[in-house]
């Protein structure tokens, strides 16, 4: 994952899971226990808010408290984080389960809870191999830890604005067979890489390593444009997940040119691939603020 100046100082992502549907507001657990004994509490962190958002306890008070605050201002934010949980779940099923593929990297992967990718992946086909990437150290120590009994599923640090170094990472490069198809997973990460960092040449570097056969998944939070209910949900957002770049169905589907889009396309979280308990788009406006899709390489 990156590390982004803003309102969250350092920024991560993490995508957990709690038990119950995904309507429900989750219940706060107990705070976490992993922090390193006489660590200085840290700044809040966007991994964090959103374990806390999910009802996770790997959160420290910074981050409960900033997760508050965005509760306050926008109550439905657990819709849309659910949401994005949802279509990564539903993505990672297609592309074991349909598509075939034994071989995941996931890049910005934040903190592991509870049926994260490795185990949708390992739950459709047990020899699945999965390779987590990112670089927040308390993420990747706590990660380390959680897997360390799971043979087929590494963590490795990598930056996403570094691609080349990110590729080359010997655990990376013993765990994955770039001889076969793989499958890129960047879910919640690209909103994170400003233009002027151009995100389109660091996605471009990770897809021209990849042979024939591999798929490229993308979940970007969205720009509301004119929709003013959407307007409203998103200036919340922005003061929630710092420094981020909102952009519109075409600049997202733009970073996929070249590649085949997956039915539907690009869409919103809501309209790829729903299932029965899946939000409708017109449920709330902040299920209008994040687009998924999925493209396989020719």
């Amino acid at each position: 994952m990156i590390s982004a100046p803003g309102p969250l100082g350092e920024t991560s992502h993490a995508r957990g899971e709690p038990d119950g549907t995904e309507s429900d507001v989750p219940e706060q657990q107990p705070p976490a226990t992993w922090q390193p004994p006489g660590a200085e509490a840290p700044a809040p962190n966007i991994a964090r808010v959103y374990d806390y958002l999910l009802g996770g306890k790997d959160n420290f008070p910074s981050d409960r408290e900033l997760g508050r605050r965005i509760e306050e201002m926008l109550p439905e934010v657990h819709l849309g984080v659910r949401a994005q949980r949802a279509v990564l779940r539903r993505v990672v099923r297609h592309l074991v389960a349909e598509a075939g593929l034994r071989q995941l990297v996931d890049i910005g992967s934040g903190l592991p809870t509870a049926d994260n990718v490795h185990q949708i992946a390992q739950s459709a086909a047990p020899e699945t191999r999965v390779v987590y990437v990112d670089n927040d150290p308390i993420v990747l120590s706590h990660a380390r830890a959680l897997l360390a009994d799971n043979q087929r599923t590494v963590v490795v640090e990598g930056d996403l604005r570094k691609p080349a170094e990110l590729l080359a990472d010997p655990g990376l490069r013993a765990h994955i067979d770039f001889e076969q198809p793989v499958g890129l997973l960047l879910c919640g990460i690209l909103h994170y890489v400003l233009d002027e960092e151009e995100p389109a040449r660091l996605l471009r570097e990770l897809v021209d390593a990849l042979p024939s056969g591999s798929y490229v998944f993308v979940h970007h939070l969205l720009a509301a444009g004119d929709d003013p209910e959407a307007a409203a949900a998103e200036a919340v957002l922005r003061q929630g997940v710092g420094r981020a770049q909102f952009r519109s169905l075409e600049q997202v589907a733009a970073f996929l040119d070249g590649l085949e889009l997956v039915d539907p396309g690009v869409v919103t979280v809501s309209e790829w691939r729903p299932e029965a308990d899946t939000p409708a788009l017109s449920d709330n406006p902040v299920l209008r603020l994040a687009a998924a899709a999925v493209a396989r390489k020719p």
